[in-house]
């Protein structure tokens, strides 16, 4: 911030009162702020009280604070529990283990919460065994489950049914359900009752039917005719685990009638509890059951819904798809009807009251209620593709269109954030009728809110592949046609992640834009979305953006059917990045050399990116050459010898360099740490000079390379084969061809995405043994001495592109490119480019801080 500027001259500095007055109050407010640091400040005495003598143990440290320390350090001791059971279980539970029920005795709800956490992790990490568990740590658990706070209360409980899954039927019996009778009566409170509930819903599984039926089933009867109302919903909630538990007949003859009775209930909480349970049970009743008793239930609990509280309807409206499921083939036409027009209803609820009132002109009430009913709707979104399935997928234009176009265009943020999560379900179910959708697609992507757009992201690779291969009138070849909104969509959508703060979803979307190849033609793409990733790349702030463009990019080049186009991206990476002025182009450079390794076949990096790569090894600041060391083992790896023998003398000659000529202490340590891993590597090698000892994983790799390379030939025959075709007017015999190299293409793409086959791989791989018959020079023998104090003599000349100064700003038309075709060498002048300033300044190699 810059110093206040001096007071004009002639003005006199004004020291009067009012001025004076002024200066008082600010050293006041100075006083009161710096009062509480003073107050915080320990006394001698307070000190010497924290203070622990540093000869005990860990053991003995434990016990003196949990006798003799403050709160905040038993607290301390009691989280750390878990490390002396790790480390001295025995000396932990003879003499920490007492002082901690001690001290739970009295402990305030912290110390509680720490230690039923503590209790949790020493049964995880069974620190003991559980039959020592259960003997030291048990009796401590059961005795704080019926603490007066509340949730104290439940992490005690939390704890107890997890060591319940573990324990032994012996000891289940005996410490837990016997005094479960008891604790179970009307005379016990509440408190005591809710938790026998949850305790009998975790106990069902643990025994056999005969004891289920004679001990636990009477208190579960009892515990759902509870006289408040809370128990009996919290019972009812466990009916599901119970009747998992005892098997399909014991749940018809004794839960299905409690569910029955409790759906009938004078508590709506009851009642909802109960519609919920019956939905999750659904699956264990048969046919006539769910006809003659569920069926009747569901309808009359559907109809009292609008007349009821709107939690109701919430519960009603979530569970809505799992009932379709449950119950579908039962439904007469009419009740299926009925039941349809029921959702229809819920998913428009609310919508009909708006009006053109400001929110603070809204009651409280109103705006509560509308929050209901847009979850309502929320819910609805949520289950639209189990009702498509419930109406069938050939009916959704006349049955469900209307609805699923409101749902897409509903006023609340959250409905339309679950529509569009749902949105690749929908399109799979639809199948040939996706087009019937294409134009909410292009609503989603313009949506205002980034949270809609961000969910949607998610499979849009996906969606529009469905909707180019899908839908009566598109074919393959289409590529959309009849959707000629997409781009602009995609466009706009990648816009305003841009100008928003939320950097993830934008790089999400510059991720997702990598299948357009798949989706639209190379010219939509090179004119629409290609030069857009060089901005981003070229002036975007955020790097995990910047490398999602950069990597976009290299599929949209990789896919790019016109070789001119091709040239002129290859041109422009090079000039204005790998050449660029500012460092943090170059380092970009770097990272997308980085990717067209990954992508692009190993013969095509060595004829465009080789040299204007390794030629930033002179670059003058230090990340940059500090990156490139860290890319040099990938660039090597690009090399086949012998046909690139004079590629690796170029690398080797910069290795030499940086390790004779670097000052940099941080480059060069890098760069000694990845000569040794150059030394360590394999070398690819021509079918002709394969060595025995080649490994199967490289021969993957280059068969990997292989399939790459001949995809990239037959993308130069096809634009040659489109040529011809132009010109010979589409005759027959042209097409076929061209239909021909184009399964080609696929059959290439199927092939590099499937796993090889091991049998394949021993016949091919004993074919290549027979005609291996050359190694080659290790790399070691090569970079011998480099570490020595030996000057070499290099012409800086030698590897090289031409100079940056002689490269236009913009695209042309016929770009010579500095090209590295196998056994060729091209020299260029040395570029005299700086930081990102233009001035050569040793910046930090960590990455941009980003938005989060």
């Amino acid at each position: 911030m810059p110093p206040p500027p001096p007071p004009a001259a002639g003005v006199a500095m004004d020291f009067g009162q009012n001025s004076l007055f002024g200066y008082m109050e600010d050293l006041q407010e100075l006083t009161i702020i710096e009062r509480p640091v003073r107050r915080s400040l320990k006394t001698p005495e307070e000190i010497e009280r924290l203070t622990v003598d540093e000869d005990l143990s860990d053991v003995e440290r434990a016990v003196y604070l949990l006798s003799a320390g403050q709160d905040i350090q038993g607290t301390s001791v009691i989280a750390n529990l878990p490390f002396l059971m790790r480390q001295n279980p025995t000396e932990t539970v003879r003499r920490v283990l007492p002082k901690v029920r001690e001290a739970l005795h009295v402990a305030g709800v912290e110390m509680q919460l720490t230690a039923a956490v503590a209790f949790l992790t020493i049964l995880q990490e069974e620190s003991v065994s559980i039959h020592a568990y259960a003997h030291s740590f048990l009796q401590v658990i059961l005795l704080h489950l019926e603490h007066r706070d509340a949730g104290v209360s439940n992490a005690w409980l939390e704890t107890l049914l997890s060591v319940i899954e573990v324990l032994p039927k012996e000891t289940l019996r005996h410490e837990i359900l016997n005094p479960l009778v008891s604790k179970a009566q009307l005379s016990q409170t509440v408190q005591s009752r809710l938790i026998s509930c949850k305790i009998l819903g975790k106990l069902t599984n643990k025994f056999d039917a005969h004891t289920i039926k004679r001990e636990i089933l009477p208190l579960v009867k009892s515990l759902c005719q509870d006289v408040e109302y809370e128990v009996r919903s919290c019972m009812c909630r466990q009916l599901e685990n119970i009747a998992q538990g005892i098997g399909t007949e014991l749940t018809k003859s004794v839960v299905l009638p409690e569910l029955i009775e409790l759906s009938r209930d004078e508590s709506s909480s009851v009642r909802l509890a109960a519609f919920e349970t019956l939905v999750n049970l659904l699956e264990i009743f048969d046919t006539d059951d769910r006809s003659q008793t569920i069926l009747p239930l569901v309808k009359s609990f559907c109809e009292k819904s609008f007349k009821a509280d709107e939690s109701i309807l919430i519960s009603l409206s979530f569970h809505l798809g799992k009932l379709c499921h449950g119950l579908y083939g039962i439904f007469t036409p009419d009740q299926h009807l009925r039941f349809l027009e029921f959702y229809k209803k819920l998913c428009t609820l609310g919508l009909q009251q708006e009006n053109g009132h400001n929110d603070n002109q809204i009651p409280p009430q109103i705006l509560e209620q509308e929050k209901k009913y847009a979850s309502v709707r929320k819910n609805c979104a949520y289950n639209f593709p189990a009702m498509i399935v419930f109406v069938d997928p050939k009916n959704f234009h006349m049955e469900l269109y209307s609805t699923f176009f409101c749902l897409c265009h509903d006023p609340e943020v959250p409905v339309r954030y679950t529509i569009a999560i749902c949105f690749y379900e929908v399109s799979k179910l639809l199948n040939s009728g996706v087009y019937l959708i294409h134009k909410e697609l292009i609503t989603l992507l313009q949506d205002e809110s980034l949270e809609v757009l961000d969910a949607l992201i998610d499979h849009l690779p996906e969606i529009l592949e469905l909707m180019s291969t899908g839908g009566e009138s598109s074919i393959q070849e289409n590529k959309l046609s009849s959707l000629p909104d997409l781009i602009p969509a995609l466009t706009a959508a990648e816009q305003r992640a841009a100008a928003s703060l939320k950097w993830r979803t934008h790089e999400k979307l510059l991720q997702k834009y990598a299948c357009l190849p798949h989706i639209i033609s190379s010219d939509q793409i090179y004119y629409r979305f290609l030069q857009r990733m060089f901005t981003i790349m070229m002036t975007n702030n955020v790097l995990p953006v910047q490398k999602a463009a950069s990597r976009t990019l290299c599929i949209f080049l990789r896919y790019n059917r016109k070789q001119e186009q091709r040239h002129e991206v290859i041109q422009k990476l090079i000039e204005q990045l790998g050449q660029g002025k500012s460092y943090w182009n170059r380092l970009r450079f770097l990272d997308t050399c980085e990717f067209i390794i990954e992508i692009f076949s190993k013969s095509f990096f060595c004829k465009y990116f080789f040299l204007p790569a390794i030629e930033l090894t002179h670059d003058p600041v230090a990340n940059v050459r500090m990156k490139l060391c860290c890319l040099l083992p990938k660039v090597k790896s690009t090399l086949k010898i012998p046909a690139d023998k004079h590629l690796l003398q170029q690398l080797e000659m910069c290795v030499r360099k940086l390790l004779c000529q670097e000052k940099d202490k941080d480059v060069l340590a890098i760069v000694k740490r990845t000569v040794l891993e150059l030394d360590r590597m394999e070398m690819s090698m021509d079918a002709c000079h394969f060595k025995l000892q080649f490994q199967k994983k490289f021969y993957e790799k280059d068969l990997l390379d292989q399939e790459k390379e001949r995809e990239e030939l037959l993308f130069l025959e096809m634009e040659q084969l489109e040529k011809e075709k132009q010109q010979n007017d589409g005759r027959p015999s042209s097409d076929k061809i061209f239909e021909k190299k184009r399964k080609e293409i696929k059959k290439s793409k199927l092939i590099r995405s499937q796993s090889f086959n091991n049998q394949a791989f021993h016949a091919k791989y004993g074919n290549l043994e027979k005609c291996a018959s050359k190694t080659t020079a290790g790399y070691t023998s090569s970079l011998s001495g480099l570490t020595k104090n030996s000057v070499l003599s290099l012409n800086d000349d030698s590897f090289r592109t031409r100079s940056a100064s002689s490269a236009p700003a913009s695209f042309s038309s016929n770009p010579p490119l500095p090209s590295t075709s196998r056994g060729t060498v091209s020299t260029a002048d040395p570029k005299n480019s700086g930081s990102k300033d233009t001035q050569p300044r040793k910046a930090t190699l960590k990455s941009r801080k980003s938005n989060p």
